[in-house]
């Protein structure tokens, strides 16, 4: 199984907690100074942008963009994809330069896009690219130091009022609106929670009142990682009883969507190989330590070496020890 994978489903259950607590810093941290000697015309067609993109998946439906462009009930969400498209390549400095992430952007741009619109799309990312940028200078004020509520809320306004120099109202609401709404209400909570005029009565109450204000979409966010934690119990409850992979899948489609489910049955076979691989390399682990018990530790060093590149790739023989008795 691809670590990533991994991480990608652990990730999920821990969603709520990060996007609460990251108002704390800048969200966003602008690309630093191109060091990495790279292009984007080196990575081959079908291959991931860079290794740590290994097995994911794009984030970002262009194709939504570009089927609902124009009509007012999509635009929010169409741009709101075109963004997390730009955060999922930007994800990628340190591994690649900033020229070749705007490469590799543009190019996925031109593919999907019909060529009247990519002018706006490659428009946007650059004034992201811009915006983000700009964050590291407003970042160094001595004024919007500090680790208080106070302090938090002023970055927050800060930051606000620096990206309305880059995107009109509509792209703001559509890009970041939501965003802005989690961010808030994180932290109307943070000072609930550290009010020290506040009785432990009123601060249950003004919570609550917070919660029935909550809007429908970022009470689903905010539920969301409880709900898998939810049907992922399900789940193993099933596979205990013998339930097969299609009972999984429809249980999994029902709750989630069908795209959804697909790509947690694909992580379940790619974790299910994984523990065979493990499981084959530690019984050919204990064989080969009890036959050359006798042998120099360095001849035993050396022979657990070559079973261990024979089986897998240097990233995953990091990961070995963690399995080793």
């Amino acid at each position: 199984m691809k670590a990533r994978s991994l991480r990608l489903r652990l990730g999920l259950a821990a969603l709520a907690g990060v996007l609460a607590s990251a108002i704390v810093g800048w969200r966003q941290s602008a690309p630093p100074t191109d060091t990495t000697q790279s292009s984007a015309g080196g990575v081959a067609p079908g291959a991931a942008f860079v290794k740590s993109m290994d097995g994911t998946v794009p984030d970002g439906n262009l194709r939504a963009w570009q089927s609902s462009r124009g009509a007012p009930a999509g635009g929010a969400l169409a741009l709101a994809e075109l963004k997390r498209m730009f955060d999922y390549y930007l994800s990628a400095v340190g591994e690649q330069t900033v020229a070749a992430i705007t490469q590799k952007i543009h190019l996925e741009l031109e593919r999907t896009l019909p060529a009247d619109q990519v002018p706006q799309a490659k428009r946007l990312f650059g004034l992201y690219v811009e915006f983000k940028t700009a964050l590291i200078e407003l970042e160094r004020k001595p004024g919007l130091s500090g680790q208080g509520v106070q302090a938090i809320r002023n970055r927050f306004v800060a930051m606000q009022d620096l990206r309305a120099r880059f995107f009109n109202a509509e792209e703001t609401q559509a890009m970041f609106g939501f965003e802005d709404a989690y961010d808030t209400d994180a932290l109307a909570r943070l000072e609930i929670s550290q009010n020290s005029a506040l009785s432990a009565t009123q601060r249950q109450e003004q919570l609550a009142a917070l919660d029935a204000a909550m809007p429908e979409d970022l009470r689903r966010e905010r539920d969301a990682p409880r709900v898998i934690l939810r049907v992922e119990e399900k789940v193993a409850d099933m596979r205990a009883k013998g339930a097969s992979d299609d009972d999984i899948y429809r249980v999994r489609a029902k709750e989630f969507s069908p795209e959804a489910a697909a790509r947690l049955a694909d992580l379940d076979r790619e974790e299910a190989e994984w523990k065979r691989r493990i499981a084959n390399y530690l019984g050919e682990r204990s064989q080969l330590l009890q036959a050359q018990a006798n042998a120099p530790e360095a001849d035993r060093h050396m022979a657990l070496m070559k079973l261990q590149q024979a089986q897998f790739s240097e990233d995953e023989r990091r990961r070995l020890p963690a399995y080793e008795p």
